[in-house]
């Protein structure tokens, strides 16, 4: 039984993240050498995955991320391989993703 003192919880907005219908990713870096970067390679961290083996199950998964504002740009990538023995994905998109990507959230499907 509810009493109607009782303060209801407010229903907050989401953040312009992308929507998660699959599982949820952060951009950490450009795949990089000491001299060089590769504008449409990056380096994703997984939640959830923290070993390679984890991380060799979402090769070949669709990407996605979208800019923030009002005219809100997706660009996909496909996971194309697992980065080193941390659980952490490589990911190369159709266009190069901005440089404020850095650190958002991407969706992978």
């Amino acid at each position: 039984m509810t009493d109607k003192n009782t303060v209801q919880p407010a229903t907050s907005k989401k953040s312009p993240s992308v929507k998660s219908h699959g599982t949820s990713g952060r951009v950490i870096q450009f795949r990089r050498g000491r001299k060089t970067f590769k504008p449409r390679h990056f380096l994703i961290e997984i939640p959830s995955v923290n070993i390679r083996e984890k991380a060799q199950e979402f090769v070949g998964k669709i990407v996605k991320w979208k800019s923030q504002g009002k005219n809100a740009k997706i660009i996909t990538g496909k996971i194309s391989s697992a980065h080193g023995g941390n659980g952490v994905v490589r990911a190369i998109f159709e266009r190069g993703l901005p440089g404020q990507a850095i650190g958002t959230e991407v969706e992978i499907n």
